[in-house]
């Protein structure tokens, strides 16, 4: 609980110190040969999860010096993964190629007089159009960027901005199906208080390609990171609630509802030793999930046992595959770490 209030007010601070202060991003080879990384472990409770991962595999770190890392996704036509920080109201960009540069600034809250605001840009993804697909929490919206990826301007369209009239509280986290339906997730965490705004819910929703938002929940607490099965007829959502953290499975019905919810995994007896609570997800080509949580990034199998752990000593806030699954992508508050798995 003390590790998101720490977030939560270094959200509500931001503005008033973040144009003082010097605290800068980078990335260099040193990182790669940080004692940090040296601590890091993988642990194997299972051995299923040794045809994922090794548990020697070296862990790279490839950035750090960020208020709060986010939302990362991988782009073949950059070779580079992409990922917000949130405060900072920016997307970064990292590639073996050019390291680390700003990818979009003012890229969760839109227009210069902004960019300081503290309320950036969160989960990102790309559409089966290769677009980049964008969770903003100052805009308080779902959007696409126009712009080519090669080209990044702070040009948006709105996909889903409001439901039944009201506007969202700060979508959080995505992902997409083949078809182009978006699944969201719309906490308080990037509004005052962490409280609800005007829709007066914590809802997870889902945009039809042709704009239709439907609402699918409104009975999770806090709902964060949101992927689907390789099927596509299972979702899986992170619950971020330090009295319930918990990961929850749903059953995608034929009319696109979602029922047979269950807990798939409780964190709540990790949550008292390790750092960190359910956020972010994503689920291997095995189907087996890889979820943030207390203490790193779990390997869990769709019938929620536990195979092992990334340790990364740090909360992690979410992770994301290249696309070959060579290597595991994860935002760990202030640090981009990587590490190579199983293909």
């Amino acid at each position: 609980m003390k590790n998101l209030l720490v977030i939560l007010v270094a959200f509500l601070l931001f503005p008033f110190f973040s144009c003082n202060n010097s605290k800068k991003a980078d990335s260099s080879e040193d990182n790669n040969k940080d004692p940090l990384a040296e601590q890091f472990k993988i642990a194997v409770y299972d051995s299923l999860v040794l045809t994922m991962v090794e548990p020697d595999a070296p862990f790279e770190i490839l950035a750090k010096g960020f208020w709060w890392s986010e939302g990362p996704v991988w782009v073949d036509d950059l070779k580079a993964v992409l990922f917000s920080d949130v405060p900072a109201n920016k997307i970064y960009r990292w590639s073996e190629q050019d390291s680390l540069g700003v990818y979009l600034a003012s890229a969760g809250h839109s227009g210069p007089e902004n960019k300081d605001s503290g309320l950036g840009s969160n989960g990102l993804l790309l559409d089966p159009q290769n677009r980049l697909i964008v969770c903003q929490h100052g805009d308080r919206r779902i959007a696409r960027m126009e712009a080519d990826l090669n080209d990044p301007q702070a040009d948006f369209t709105t996909l889903a901005g409001s439901y039944g009239g009201k506007q969202f509280n700060s979508p959080n986290d995505l992902t997409i199906d083949q078809a182009g339906n978006v699944y969201f997730t719309d906490p308080p965490y990037g509004r005052p208080g962490n409280e609800t705004g005007e829709i007066g819910i914590n809802g997870v929703y889902k945009v039809s390609p042709d704009g239709v938002v439907s609402l699918l929940l409104d009975s999770l607490s806090m709902p964060n990171g949101i992927a689907l099965s390789p099927d596509e007829n299972t979702v899986y959502i992170n619950q971020s609630n330090p009295d319930n953290p918990v990961l929850y499975r749903y059953a995608i019905a034929a009319d696109g509802s979602l029922e047979n919810g269950k807990v798939l995994f409780d964190f709540l007896a990790l949550s008292e030793n390790a750092e960190g609570l359910p956020d972010g997800l994503k689920v291997h080509q095995s189907g087996n999930i890889f979820a943030t949580g207390p203490g790193g990034v779990h390997i869990i199998s769709p019938d929620g046992k536990h195979l092992g752990l990334i340790h990364t000593l740090k909360a992690t806030s979410n992770c994301a595959f290249d696309t070959e699954q060579k290597y595991l992508y994860m935002t760990t508050s202030d640090v981009l770490i990587r590490v190579r798995i199983r293909d």
